[in-house]
């Protein structure tokens, strides 16, 4: 594969070390969003390819989960330094594949995807995979062969949130991503066979969740499955691994509340919030997009949000002064553009924003920046993840009934508190139910552990907790 390809029919998946063309199989287009064009087609996977992949991931197994591990340092770093030099080829594929504004996919989505592999890294220089204590031995050893499903909407950056720790662990890997954003996983496949991963330790079989992501999540010789995705796609994966008592981590849906106490900062808060909620078109699980403010502030706080609404460049992802692109494929756009005609039609008051493309635009799957308020818990643009640039404002009468709120809701990926004493807003972090809470929009970080509550999903991503997501415990008494 030539390192420089963006988009264009590629037909092959890598297996075993090697390219293996599947031309003969059926094909899936690739639709750019913002043109609406097919700009190329990728091979539809099938069973048959899951087991080639799967054989070689377990004879890799043998060897590589005993590797040293300087060995697996080295192939970290090796990967890591090609990321690096490859990067812009990774911002143009994102940009053509999902719509990623190409500021955005230089800035956000190949550096913090690099961050993952330098934190495992990090890791694995000061991990203790032995520990011995009154005649107990305490061994971390890799689970086995790990199946990765990763998602569309951050494509290079699920990726490697899961082969860098199953790398570091020793665990050999048949990495799955979505049909929809192909090209930078096939970059990243020939970033894997030039950084000398030995044959079957990384093997790429494309396709549709339906059948790879259900031959995978079934294989009896697949020891752990990963994925990010929506909490139905979770649910499916969940049930088809049941039969073989495989792990499985999920990192799913959310609805995540960004809650405003009344000392909050209103002026700087509110126009971070909602650029917070509308990063990546909003196409993120843990984008804050139910924004709960005192009754008292609402005009002031609905004022502020559609002034930072307006400062929104929506366009050409490619044009370097976009700073929002085009939802990424034609369902999702349908789905968002549902949920705005859902929430005018359930009586949410329309800031701005609202139904139909930007003025201007003509075509590609470009959404209105919407903000919507006086939204109540029962409507559905508070209940149900939208997956585009919606927010909606939802005033409370106190404390207590804003915490309440923020908790009702069937996820807990992720939540925010804004105060300016911070006692205060620890204690109402205390009481949110949400895998990762961030008080007054802190910097992020590859380390801090990240994953759901609820329909969220189980088990954690990132830095040592992600690591350990891929190893079992072994104890050894009478060590």
């Amino acid at each position: 594969m030539a390192v420089n390809n963006r988009s264009g029919d590629d037909s092959r998946f890598y297996i075993d070390g090697r390219w293996h063309d599947r031309a003969h199989a059926a094909s899936i287009a690739v639709v750019n969003p913002y043109s609406e064009e097919i700009i190329g087609h990728v091979a539809a996977g099938s069973s048959i390819d899951v087991d080639l992949a799967v054989a070689a991931a377990r004879r890799a197994f043998e060897t590589f989960s005993r590797s040293a591990l300087d060995e697996r340092l080295a192939l970290l770093g090796r990967i890591l330094a090609l990321l690096e030099e490859r990067a812009e080829l990774f911002a143009q594929a994102i940009a053509a594949e999902m719509g990623a504004p190409i500021g955005f996919a230089r800035a956000a989505h190949v550096p913090f995807a690099l961050a993952h592999v330098r934190a495992q890294m990090e890791v694995l220089q000061r991990y203790r995979f032995l520990s011995v204590e009154d005649g107990i031995a305490i061994a971390k050893e890799p689970i086995g062969v790990c199946a990765l499903i990763t998602p569309w909407n951050w494509p290079l950056y699920q990726i490697t949130a899961k082969v860098a720790p199953a790398i570091a662990a020793g665990c050999t890997i048949v990495l799955k991503p979505s049909e929809l954003s192909p090209y930078s996983a096939q970059l990243f496949a020939q970033v894997m066979h030039d950084a000398g991963a030995p044959p079957g330790v990384f093997n790429l079989v494309g396709g549709t969740g339906e059948v790879v992501g259900a031959a995978l999540a079934a294989h009896p010789d697949v020891d752990m499955i990963s994925i990010t995705g929506s909490t139905r796609a979770g649910v499916l994966v969940a049930q088809a691994a049941a039969v073989t008592v495989k792990r499985v981590v999920q990192e799913l849906g959310g609805k995540s509340p960004n809650l405003f106490l009344d000392d909050a900062d209103f002026e700087q808060g509110v126009a971070k919030g909602l650029l917070a909620g509308m990063r990546n078109a909003g196409q993120s699980c843990s984008a804050p997009t139910r924004m709960l403010v005192p009754a008292s502030r609402l005009a002031q706080v609905e004022a502020l949000a559609a002034t930072a609404a307006a400062g929104i460049t929506v366009g050409d992802p490619r044009d370097e002064k976009t700073s929002m692109g085009p939802i990424a494929n034609a369902a999702q756009y349908a789905r968002v553009q549902a949920m705005i005609a859902s929430g005018m039609e359930e009586g949410a008051r329309l800031v701005c924003g609202g139904p139909g493309r930007p003025a201007g635009l003509a075509q590609g799957y470009f959404v209105r920046p919407t903000v919507f308020s006086d939204v109540t818990p029962d409507m559905r643009v508070a209940r149900e993840e939208i997956f585009g640039p919606v927010l909606v404002i939802m005033p409370y009468r106190d404390e207590a009934e804003a915490i309440a709120m923020a908790n009702d809701t069937v996820y807990g990926l992720s939540a925010s508190v804004q105060s300016g004493d911070p006692e205060r807003a620890r204690r109402a972090a205390a009481q949110l139910r949400a895998g990762q809470v961030h008080i007054n929009y802190p910097a992020w970080t590859s380390h801090a552990p990240f994953g759901g509550y609820k329909r969220s999903g189980n088990g954690r991503e990132y830095g040592v907790h992600g690591l350990e997501e891929y190893l079992e415990t072994k104890a050894v008494l009478g060590y």
